[in-house]
């Protein structure tokens, strides 16, 4: 008898939608936070300054996630997740009362970042335990897609709370909508019913396994390439005459991935095994940006660029779970966000260097191609070592 793998089952089977919707409303200041941050910043400090709270935020976040998802395998997901967010909720509000203080601005970035809650990995731990086994690539293909819609509606919350409340408010409705959204996934039966697995563990979790720390090195070189586009957007924008086109170019490239996403999971989502095609897709899609053409064109390309990046993340969340060692699967899904981010920043900074907008956008097929060559061969070797496992088995 065949499984329903499509988005419908997905959705019909008990819990899912309840802790979807919570996961996605709680990590919106992964896009909102940023946003809000930058325009604090610029109000009562200055633009320099607003670059080192970002970074700040970001590297808090980078260094909080694994450790926090690292609890919640050895303990439970609610108590986990409702510290975090009291601590980010305070970091936040910390930075909105320093007023004038760029060191008491920057800790409390730090902190914000730090205490974001590990939604993402801890919703993926719960996936096995909802759903069939044939339907959980689904699952995670549907999460990755929609979370592309978070950052759409992150960056409009933000600019709806500054402009009723002033920019202390965007940083104070980060905190909320992050509260909001933890407590809707907490409070499930599904986040309440689940335990880590007991295991002896290593101090380096799921790094101790050497494949999956080179997988992380290929996801740092994707995220490299999402993270290099935001800013050779903003140059392109720039050089076109209209600063404006930049979010609408981000949203094409966002609406793709969107489209890629969900198109995917009509495709039957596989494991590892199809990581090496979906890898040249990735990069394939990066070259013809090189063309540089107009505004119409370059959204249409951009959009066409987004749509591997699901399909991508699909097969590498897939090897973590198999890759991870007993009782580390929460902060194994963990480190792939942080790489992703870690990656995110480092292709930010390398576009923001580059002269000109043709050799910015040189960045991301050339960090798409070293990332994804890296994640093709952990994949195919995998594959040449499987009838090895398998005849030891027998």
């Amino acid at each position: 008898m065949s499984v329903d793998t499509s988005i419908r089952a997905v959705l019909r089977a008990p819990q899912v939608a309840r802790v979807l919707l919570g996961s996605q409303i709680g990590r919106l200041p992964t896009a909102s936070g940023p946003l809000a941050l930058l325009l604090f910043a610029r109000q009562s400090l200055s633009l320099a300054a607003a670059g080192l709270l970002v970074a700040a935020y970001t590297a808090g976040m980078a260094a909080g996630t694994p450790l926090l998802a690292r609890a919640v395998d050895r303990w439970r997901q609610p108590p986990v997740l409702w510290a975090a967010a009291a601590v980010s909720g305070l970091g936040f509000g910390t930075v909105a009362l320093t007023g004038g203080h760029l060191a008491g601005a920057i800790t409390g970035a730090a902190v914000a970042g730090f205490g974001t809650p590990p939604l993402e990995a801890c919703l993926r731990t719960l996936w096995p335990a909802l759903l069939p086994p044939a339907t959980v690539p689904t699952a995670y293909t549907l999460d990755i897609a929609v979370q592309e819609v978070i950052f759409v509606v992150g960056p409009l919350v933000t600019l709806l709370a500054v402009t009723v409340g002033g920019p202390a408010a965007g940083l104070l409705a980060a905190a909320v909508v992050q509260l909001a959204g933890t407590a809707l996934y907490a409070l499930s039966p599904a986040a309440r019913a689940w335990r880590g697995v007991a295991a002896v563990r290593h101090w380096a979790g799921p790094l101790r396994v050497p494949r999956f720390g080179v997988t992380m090195l290929g996801v740092v070189g994707v995220g490299a390439a999402v993270g290099s586009i935001a800013v050779a957007a903003t140059g392109y924008a720039e050089a076109a005459g209209d600063r404006r086109l930049s979010g609408w170019l981000l949203a094409a490239q966002a609406a793709g991935a969107l489209v890629g996403g969900l198109a995917y999971t009509r495709a039957r989502p596989g494991g590892p095994g199809r990581l090496p095609l979906l890898a040249a897709a990735l990069t394939g899609g990066y070259l013809p940006l090189l063309l540089t053409p107009g505004p119409v064109p370059m959204a249409g390309l951009l959009a066409l660029s987004g749509l591997a990046l699901p399909p991508v993340l699909t097969a590498v969340f897939l090897t973590a779970e198999r890759l991870a060692e007993p009782g580390t699967v929460a902060e194994a899904f963990a480190w792939v966000s942080t790489a992703f981010v870690v990656g995110s920043a480092a292709g930010s900074a390398l576009t923001g260097a580059s002269a000109g907008v043709r050799y910015g956008l040189v960045v991301a097929p050339a960090a798409a191609l070293a990332g994804t060559a890296v994640l093709a061969a952990v994949a195919l070797r995998d594959r040449r070592a499987a009838p090895l496992r398998a005849s030891r088995g027998a």
